[in-house]
């Protein structure tokens, strides 16, 4: 198994992409500590995971607070005695015109999406810099690389996690610490789920693949950054989105 051996931090785990990304990694040997804002759904994922023999912990979680991700990183590393790889995936969107978008809804996007990779990151840089590894993958999207009507706030916060982790990748780099980020296209998830069925039709025809993509699809890619497969990768930014955008 890829990951046997290792620990795993998950944030936002309890539902969509996060989620699978947990499952993908139990499946693949490794311990899991999986953060979520959301208790109710924590416990439902933490006993969903129990069919694996590994061990899983949840942690409730408000990520865009800075003590209380230190706080949980302390808790984890007292629960398991080391982290090996982290994935900063809570995030949410709110969407509107910058024209009508409000103050909350800015701040609360990019607080919930960049400030939380942050903070994670930020928590837990001492423990991989004494330990001289770790992987750390970021989840973006392409909707920061090319940008969306309505989801300024949504571009601005994943176009600052892609540069956050090129920047992290050239600071830990001679620590044996890798720094990715993937950016998903068009997921199949709850939050994908509440857009107009039109909008959804229009954007398939844009997609050479010609379907919506799975969480499971993130996930994997995802399980390639956290193992020694991804070794000498570090720094990239890549795009799952059954060719959407194409560089």
């Amino acid at each position: 198994m890829r990951l046997e051996g290792k620990v795993a931090l998950v944030t936002g785990a309890a539902r969509g992409i996060g989620k699978s990304i947990a499952f993908v990694f139990a499946q693949e040997g490794a311990s899991l500590a999986i953060c979520d804002v959301d208790a109710n759904l924590i416990n439902e994922t933490v006993g969903e995971l129990s069919k694996f023999k590994t061990k899983v912990e949840g942690f409730v979680v408000d990520v865009t607070n800075f003590n209380q991700s230190s706080e949980t990183i302390n808790k984890i590393l007292d629960k398991f005695n080391k982290i090996d790889i982290l994935v900063n995936n809570a995030g949410i969107t709110r969407d509107n015109l910058f024209l009508r978008m409000s103050e909350e809804e800015w701040d609360k996007v990019i607080a919930v999406n960049l400030k939380g990779t942050f903070n994670f990151t930020k928590a837990l840089t001492r423990q991989f810099l004494k330990q001289r590894s770790g992987k750390i993958v970021n989840i973006a999207s392409i909707i920061g690389i090319m940008g969306n009507a309505g989801q300024a706030n949504y571009a601005a916060s994943k176009a600052g996690i892609i540069g956050l982790t090129k920047a992290l990748a050239r600071e830990f780099g001679s620590r044996n610490i890798n720094v990715n980020a993937v950016a998903p296209g068009f997921i199949e998830t709850d939050m994908t789920a509440k857009l107009p069925e039109e909008v959804k039709a229009k954007m398939l025809t844009q997609i050479p693949l010609a379907r919506f993509g799975k969480p499971e699809d993130v996930a994997n890619l995802c399980l390639f950054l956290a193992s020694e497969d991804s070794s000498y990768i570090t720094g990239q930014a890549f795009i799952i989105d059954g060719g959407m955008l194409m560089q």
